[in-house]
């Protein structure tokens, strides 16, 4: 009996995943692949030189056919299921680290705006080598997040390595934080600058609320405003299209695809646009991420805003959590998104308009040189050929680190009167905004 549900749990999993050792067709072959699975499945149980539970077997086994998905797809077991739900309720502590697996390293994307990873001085594209000692290199990325969070006041330590310096650790006391995704400010007497750190459920009102108050500020008398994405790495998907949506009066936002053609789905503006068709001059870099690439990817489709800075992460999968019958969890990526004229975001990002780097501020060295496209594993852009490796390689050979660009402003820059991007966007909604005039008089 108990072989039986062996077998019927590995003919679910492998149905799922499509994926099969062997290229074959029909119920013969799924049989066979079945066989081959209990066949490998009794042998690490007779033969292991330490015994493994079956539960633990089976858990590995769906561990690693997700794990040879893409980085984001991952198995959790009922304890950790539990966690992801308790924190999702309780609001437990945490870093405000948002991360990602690169070449079987931790890597950070970016802190959260005023978290405590970001009071600490941790930077994006740094790598965590261990978590209060434990090294990371075997975690998956739903493993590391957990271990990341814990009870308020709590302290860890992360050994980190940033560009090419040694190895040093950070301790950081988790701390409840409110990420606020939305701060602003009056830039050169006549602009309007927007802060925009993440996606929440009130991100929009924040977006709504901050344009009317720097209305106030300046008089009425702006001349455009400057959308603040970078280092911006995601956040909720409906928030973000809500937001895109407050700057757009029309066109579609987004294309949402799934594994068949029916399942593409366009998200398209309603009426309004909160900034009343004044310029738009959006700053994005490699930390510009996930939901955050869905809205710049929006406003340059539509031509409502002009794109400066350096090119974003180039991340677009969505992933649902979905419950097993166990008591446990699979993270499975279900879909992706791309751009509304169809330009694909996934291991390719959004290149921005203007490309102005950040020359005069200390340099990050890591955090802008690699991007989606070279995590292992990562979902394919279908728009780049496939390259091959070649003859007696190992598979990932032909694995190369992508060109060195400039890299990202650190956090604390961001806004600054250091800033020389945003420097650069305050001359160029100048430029935009004389040339309206000039079109409308």
């Amino acid at each position: 009996m108990y072989k039986l549900a062996v077998v019927t749990l590995a003919a679910v999993l492998l149905i799922a995943s499509g994926v099969f050792a062997q290229q074959k067709s029909g119920k013969d072959s799924v049989y066979e692949e079945l066989n081959f699975f209990d066949e490998a499945f009794e042998r690490v149980r007779q033969d292991a030189v330490d015994p493994v539970t079956d539960t633990k077997l089976i858990g590995a086994a769906i561990a690693g056919m997700l794990s040879g998905l893409d980085p984001h797809s991952s198995f959790l077991d009922e304890e950790a299921f539990k966690a992801l739900q308790k924190t999702a309720n309780d609001n437990d502590a945490s870093l405000g680290l948002v991360v990602t697996i690169e070449n079987g390293q931790l890597k950070i994307i970016s802190p959260q705006d005023g978290s405590p990873a970001a009071q600490a001085g941790i930077k994006p594209g740094d790598l965590i080598f261990s978590i209060d000692k434990e090294p990371t290199y075997d975690l998956t990325l739903g493993e590391a997040e957990q271990k990341l969070l814990g009870p308020a006041g709590s302290e860890i330590v992360l050994n980190l390595r940033r560009a090419n310096e040694s190895p040093f650790d950070v301790k950081i006391k988790r701390e409840p934080f409110k990420l606020q995704t939305v701060t602003a400010h009056v830039e050169a007497g006549n602009i309007g600058y927007l802060r925009i750190a993440g996606f929440d459920s009130a991100t929009q009102a924040a977006l709504a609320g901050a344009i009317q108050d720097l209305r106030q500020r300046a008089g009425n008398k702006l001349i455009g405003f400057i959308l603040d994405l970078r280092n911006n790495p995601g956040g909720s998907f409906d928030a973000a299209v809500a937001t895109a949506d407050a700057l757009l009066d029309k066109g579609d936002i987004v294309v949402v695809k799934g594994r068949k053609p029916a399942d593409t789905k366009r998200i398209s503006a309603t009426p309004g646009d909160l900034a009343k068709g004044l310029p738009l001059v959006a700053l994005i870099n490699g930390g510009t991420a996930r939901e955050a690439e869905l809205v710049v990817g929006a406003l340059q489709d539509n031509h409502r805003a002009v794109l400066l800075g350096t090119k974003s992460f180039g991340e677009s999968s969505i992933e649902n959590v979905i419950p097993l019958g166990s008591g446990g969890a699979i993270r499975l990526t279900t879909a992706r998104f791309s751009t509304p004229n169809g330009r694909e975001i996934q291991g390719k990002g959004i290149e921005p308009d203007l490309g102005v780097t950040p020359l005069k501020l200390a340099k990050l060295g890591h955090g802008e040189g690699r991007h989606e496209a070279d995590l292992p594993g990562a979902l394919k852009n279908p728009d780049q050929p496939a390259t091959k490796p070649p003859a007696g390689a190992p598979p990932d050979a032909t694995a190369t680190p992508a060109p060195e660009e400039a890299p990202s402003v650190a956090t604390g820059d961001i806004g600054s009167a250091n800033d020389e991007q945003l420097t650069q966007a305050v001359d160029v909604l100048r430029g935009l905004s004389l040339i309206g005039r000039r079109a409308s008089g």
